[in-house]
């Protein structure tokens, strides 16, 4: 994909913070900046972009868009391509069987990995299970595709955010979060071309402004916050402190919480619940967001 890289000396060319975003495990000593060619998305709703504002083709933005906007504003008169195979209500099991191979075969510099949440929300979930197939699509990834002379690919992986100080009722799946935490951190330790994007450690993501209606999928804002810290990890400048707490919100009465919650009851928590008894997925048939390595036009 005729990737490029740059030498820092005291700082980094593409940014002022090349390790915000990254656990201590992972590399701490980057000593270059890669200027991507091609990006490919990989994962499930948070990826596909669900909830983000619409573009013209009736299809959400969300972050990997922005970041693709973004990577390609960096190669003005050179091409830039973009695939984003993540397709909503994936599990990881069904990530890596559908998603994997046919992202490494892409041969993209830069990857993006996200998945294992919709396993953890489900009872009974087998976490190692989990952390083993995450495991495994990205050491795939990071064999598969090629950023340059003999180098593998940036493959970017997530932390997810905690649920338990937002969201009543989910304190239940904060120890399945934490061992996903210290799986991806560890993974960060072990191979030099992963970097991670720690949500987690963001109190940010505790205001529900940035998070959609349904309680489950980032707000505009929310996925404009993400865009800027994968562009962070990667070392580049992002303009604002996506870490930063949005300005106090005007306080809500109770009968305006209560007709909130009733709303997300009806309108959300129990379709879903609905689809999980039944064995139904809202991704079912659903194609990926762009399945192919093409231009990216923005």
């Amino acid at each position: 994909m005729n990737e490029t890289t740059t030498t820092a000396t005291d700082a980094t060319p593409h940014g002022s913070c090349p390790d915000a975003g990254r656990p201590d495990s992972a590399r701490s000593d980057v000593a270059e900046t890669v200027a991507y060619a091609g990006y490919v998305a990989v994962g499930d709703s948070f990826t596909e972009g669900m909830c983000d504002e619409l573009l013209p083709d009736g299809q959400f933005r969300g972050w990997a868009d922005r970041v693709a906007a973004a990577l390609a504003a960096e190669r003005p008169g050179e091409e830039f391509r973009y695939a984003n195979l993540a397709v909503r209500g994936k599990l990881i099991g069904q990530i890596h069987a559908e998603q994997v191979d046919r992202a490494a075969v892409m041969n993209a510099g830069l990857i993006t990995l996200a998945g294992g949440l919709n396993d953890v929300l489900r009872p009974g979930c087998d976490v190692e299970e989990v952390k083993r197939l995450l495991g495994l699509a990205a050491t795939t990834l990071l064999a598969g595709g090629a950023a340059g002379a003999g180098a593998g690919p940036t493959v970017v992986m997530f932390t997810s955010t905690d649920p338990s100080r937002r969201l009543a009722g989910s304190a239940r799946l904060l120890p399945a979060i934490l061992e996903m935490k210290s799986f991806v951190e560890g993974l960060a330790g072990q191979h030099p071309g992963v970097r991670v994007v720690d949500l987690f450690s963001a109190p940010c993501f505790d205001d529900r402004r940035l998070w959609a209606e349904d309680r489950l999928h980032l707000s505009p804002e929310g996925h404009r916050r993400v865009a800027a810290a994968v562009l962070e990890a990667l070392g580049r400048p992002v303009g604002f402190d996506w870490r930063a707490p949005l300005p106090p919100a005007a306080p809500s009465g109770r009968a305006e919480r209560l007709r909130s919650d009733l709303r997300w009851l009806r309108i959300h928590l129990g379709p879903w619940i609905g689809r999980r008894l039944t064995g139904r997925s809202s991704g079912d048939d659903r194609p990926p967001k762009r399945a192919e390595l093409l231009p990216y036009e923005g």
